[in-house]
């Protein structure tokens, strides 16, 4: 293996460089290919920081995942489980029922101060 891979493979990144780098990737809705070349980092690596955030959030992204498990307790160090596939795919069918129903609101928000609007302008026009 060549020398390079190696250090790249053991190198280190902070939580807070890990949230940065996932959150611009999300904001500016790039790759995990060109997130990792801008930051020099593995697009591997950033899709499994990508995965975390999603997961976990920022606190995934800050918690320290080295390590064995530690004999005395028998407490593995590293990632918490992770959530059943149907709670995953219940979160995420409310999150987009929860959006439809904000654009439905806003829709109707708008709708209604169209309607105050005309009704004002009627008046007016009717003095």
């Amino acid at each position: 293996m060549p020398k390079g891979k190696a250090s790249e493979r053991n190198k280190r990144y902070p939580g807070e460089f890990k949230q940065k780098v996932v959150e611009h990737m999300r904001s500016d809705n790039m790759s995990y290919r060109e997130t990792g070349r801008q930051y020099g980092v593995n697009h591997n690596v950033v899709m499994s920081w990508d995965r975390i955030y999603q997961e976990e959030g920022v606190t995934g992204l800050l918690e320290e995942r080295r390590g064995r498990a530690i004999k005395t307790d028998g407490v593995k160090k590293g990632r918490k489980p992770k959530i059943e596939k149907t709670a995953e795919k219940d979160l995420i069918a409310e999150n987009q029922r929860l959006r439809m129903e904000i654009d439905y609101l806003k829709k109707l928000n708008a709708l209604v101060q169209e309607r105050q609007h005309q009704e004002r302008k009627s008046k007016q026009s009717g003095n």
